[in-house]
């Protein structure tokens, strides 16, 4: 890589300090300069260079992601306007986005620095929610609150009106967040090479009660109606309306919008392939087996093998 610059992106609640120092170490090793949000500079060493939070994306050659899918989301959305390949780095839990484990740091740091990786691109939506301009790279979602009522909203595409929702919840997702807050609500998974929009109701009540899929082309447009309960508006799981009485929610399909770093990505999609699994899609004993590292399947092909005669 040209750069020199590589933003951390840290993890806003979690300890993430053994992970920054061994950031640390290796770019004093490197030649290497690190930045972080001016808000972050308590969280880690004094040889790493705060810069204000809005200019972080363009100090950086590259950032690295410490946390979770949570926290990977972050980092693509501060770099939406300005695209720099993002690396995750997981301390989180189950996570479909991250790659590397702490272990294998050094190597993806080496790997990063010669810019040796594939670019992994992702789509993000565009949305205007009740006239603010924000991206969601999962989904934006409009939830009710307990006890006041449901979502109540009617459906738009490219200005044309076709139904209403009257649910618990609608989720509009991109391919990525189709196995997030979509799924959860009973909408399909769908292939991340696909480029589409997901709008799923959840616990719907009447009106539109099954998820539909969108060409990438079309805009949706989801307006409040005046029966609708207080909603609240959610973009990648962050609440930035709490309750929302009227308004709608614009979305646009934005392709290319974000760059992951996929340093194997073969062995990504088999680690998320069983994180699927975990989804009600089972993988076959021999896939499972793959999984597995070198030299635990050597053993398991040893034992199977007959006793000699």
């Amino acid at each position: 890589m040209a750069g020199n610059v590589f933003g951390l992106v840290l993890h806003p609640t979690r300890d993430v300090s053994e992970v920054v120092g061994t950031i640390d170490r290796w770019a004093a090793r490197h030649g290497r300069t690190l930045a972080v949000r001016a808000e972050d500079r308590h969280r880690v060493p004094a040889s790493v260079h705060p810069v204000p939070a809005a200019e972080l994306v363009a100090h950086s050659d590259a950032l690295i992601s410490i946390g979770g899918d949570g926290t990977m989301l972050g980092a693509l959305r501060g770099a939406v306007r300005d695209p720099k390949p993002v690396l995750g780095v997981h301390v989180g839990r189950v996570g479909f986005l991250v790659e590397v484990e702490p272990p294998d740091l050094p190597r993806a740091l080496d790997r990063l620095a010669a810019h040796d990786f594939t670019v992994e691109s992702h789509a993000c939506l565009a949305c205007d929610v009740c006239g603010d301009d924000v991206v969601a790279f999962n989904d934006v979602a409009l939830v009710r609150q307990p006890g006041r009522g449901f979502v109540t909203a009617t459906l738009a595409v490219d200005d044309q009106r076709y139904g209403y929702y009257r649910c618990d919840a609608l989720v509009v997702s991109t391919p990525t967040g189709s196995t997030a807050y979509s799924y959860a609500a009973g909408g399909p998974l769908v292939s991340p090479a696909t480029q589409a929009v997901v709008v799923t109701p959840s616990a719907p009540m009447s009106g539109i009660s099954r998820s539909v899929v969108f060409s990438p082309e079309e805009t949706i447009r989801l307006d409040l109606r005046p029966s609708s309960a207080p909603v609240a508006m959610e973009v990648d799981g962050l609440v930035i309306r709490e309750a929302a009485t009227e308004g709608a929610v614009e979305v646009r399909y934005v392709p290319d919008a974000g760059q992951v770093v996929r340093l194997d990505p073969r062995r990504f999609q088999e680690r998320s392939q069983l994180k699927l699994s975990l989804l009600d899609l089972p993988l076959l004993p021999d896939q499972l087996r793959e999984l597995l590292p070198e030299e635990l399947r050597e053993q398991l092909s040893r034992r199977e093998l007959p006793p000699p005669r």
